[in-house]
């Protein structure tokens, strides 16, 4: 199966599963906006546990905070969003639709390195186990021919972006042939910036109405709030502040399903340190987070660092994680030294001192700052696109069959456990219910009575619960289930009072938190 057919594949599964929704899809939608299902919202509150608990529980010096959406408007004009916080966009004549212009050229860029892996894997393949990557990346005229069109085209796109040469990312795009994916044509306007921040008005009337925004992102929130935490909570540098909250952004490319959307939550930490000492915390950060994502079991091969083309205005260091998707590696976490530009801009125009007295030091400063910050909806995508397996196994019959399996990080799995009758009668059922009241104090458990056992794992398997319990006759008799495990399908017969220790091992954070130390 091709990634763009899984794509579309995982996409459906999302909505026949309970998992996202189109936002008011009875009225035929609202453009990049979803809704998350039943075992949608399950998951995705996990995945912000699991970052939450991983900041605050494991960090003496980390605390949260919740700040409000609805900000005073000046804040924005000393953040830089104003003024600065723009797309390059291009339209295409014969399409009428409308891309941003360094996605385009980073897709070409993708494509060139798709040809490059193409020849890699196709050598693989030919040599066997003799094969040498390195030699062959070195030697290979098509390799080095593609690889020498990446580097010039990679050159002159961070030149222009670093720039802010708007007519350069234009000359790019004509230079490369890069045409519109939708009308095939090389027809295309100038590029021009566009304001991603959403603005409302607050106030009972036109006359008394202030302009606001819908925050575009979280960390204002934290740097507003410095002073307060830092002295309610006698913090000492370095400390971190961390808030998962609801951002906004007018993207006008916003595609690939829940990659991009309008309305989307961000999870973000900004420590707070000694000007000079940022880029051993920038470091150390990196490594930290990059532990966080790997503990989920995905595959190493599957995550790389990017370091950025143009640095962003506040910044002195910036680095993304991304995550091979099925449309290719793309961020999903940013980690940027963003120096005292944030505390040192709302100090002036706020008016009020914003300082750390360091007694070490005997001196006062405008700390700097280290960010680490990680899309939700983009974790999700992860997590589901990793998790989403299509396998050919015999049935019971001797038949081939497929099964559909989500194979979530149990810990972060929406339903950890599903108790089964095998019968809806001679007491099974009451059986059954037993034990899910007597655990559904200890995890989101399901009842299930319909259909032949077979097609409940299934349905179960779809779900990605990583447990099944079958109540059957011998239960009644002595007491124990048969506990079935998702990823391998095996079997096991254990005592009722084993149960609760049994999974409760396997789907506690404590599992993932451990290699986050190790």
């Amino acid at each position: 199966m091709n990634q763009e057919d899984l794509f579309k594949k995982l996409i459906a599964h999302s909505k026949e599963y309970g998992y996202i929704f189109p936002s008011s899809e009875i009225y035929d939608g609202l453009g990049a906006v979803y809704d998350y299902g039943q075992n949608g919202v399950e998951l995705k509150n996990n995945i912000k546990k699991y970052w939450w608990d991983s900041m605050i529980l494991l960090n003496e010096n980390v605390v949260g905070i919740d700040s409000a959406i609805f900000m005073h408007p000046t804040i924005w004009k000393a953040s830089g969003h104003v003024d600065a916080f723009n797309d390059p966009l291009i339209d295409n004549k014969d399409s009428k639709k409308r891309y941003r212009a360094d996605v385009l050229i980073e897709e070409e860029l993708a494509k060139i390195e798709g040809k490059i892996d193409k020849e890699i894997e196709k050598a693989r393949v030919r040599f066997g186990e003799s094969f040498d990557e390195k030699i062959f990346r070195e030697t290979n005229p098509r390799v080095l021919e593609n690889q020498q069109k990446w580097n010039d085209l990679h050159s002159h796109f961070a030149n222009a972006l670093n720039n802010a040469d708007l007519a350069g990312l234009k000359q790019i795009i004509e230079d490369n042939e890069i045409v519109c994916p939708v009308s095939g044509t090389r027809n295309w306007t100038e590029v021009r910036q566009f304001n991603l921040m959403f603005s409302t008005e607050m106030g009972s009337t036109a006359d008394s109405s202030l302009k606001i925004y819908l925050r575009p992102e979280t960390a204002q929130g934290i740097f507003v709030n410095y002073l307060n935490v830092q002295k309610t909570g006698r913090m000492k540098i370095p400390f971190g502040i961390a808030q998962i909250g609801k951002a906004f952004r007018n993207e006008i490319v916003a595609r690939q399903f829940i990659f991009r959307m309008r309305e989307f939550e961000q999870m973000e930490m900004q420590f707070f340190v000694r000007p000079g000492t940022e880029l051993k915390w920038f470091e150390q950060w990196k490594e930290t987070r990059i532990k966080w994502h790997k503990a989920l079991g995905f595959g190493e091969s599957n995550y790389r660092f990017h370091e950025h083309e143009k640095l962003a205005h506040y910044a002195n260091a910036a680095v993304d994680i991304e995550f091979r998707f099925p449309f290719g590696f793309k961020e999903v976490e940013g980690i940027h030294s963003r120096t005292d530009f944030d505390l040192s801009q709302h100090q002036k125009f706020s008016g009020k001192k914003i300082q750390y007295f360091d007694p070490e030091l005997n001196e006062s400063y405008v700390p700097f700052v280290v960010e680490t910050s990680i899309g939700v909806d983009r974790m999700f995508l992860q997590i589901m696109s990793a998790s989403y397996f299509e396998e050919e196994i015999e049935s019971s019959d001797g038949k081939k069959d497929t099964r559909v399996v989500l194979r979530l990080p149990a810990p972060l799995a929406p339903v950890k456990l599903c108790v089964m009758p095998l019968i809806k009668k001679e007491g099974l059922p009451e059986k059954a219910r037993e034990i899910i009241d007597e655990l559904k104090f200890e995890f989101n458990c399901q009842y299930d009575e319909k259909d032949s056992i077979g097609k409940r794992y299934r349905r179960q398997d779809a779900i990605g619960t990583p447990f099944c319990v079958t109540v059957d006759h011998q239960t009644m008799e002595d007491n124990t289930v048969t506990i079935r495990y998702r990823d391998s399908m095996a079997q096991e017969r254990v005592a009722i009072d084993q149960v609760k220790s049994i999974i409760g091992n396997q789907v506690s954070l404590r599992r993932l938190f451990e290699k986050l130390k190790s």
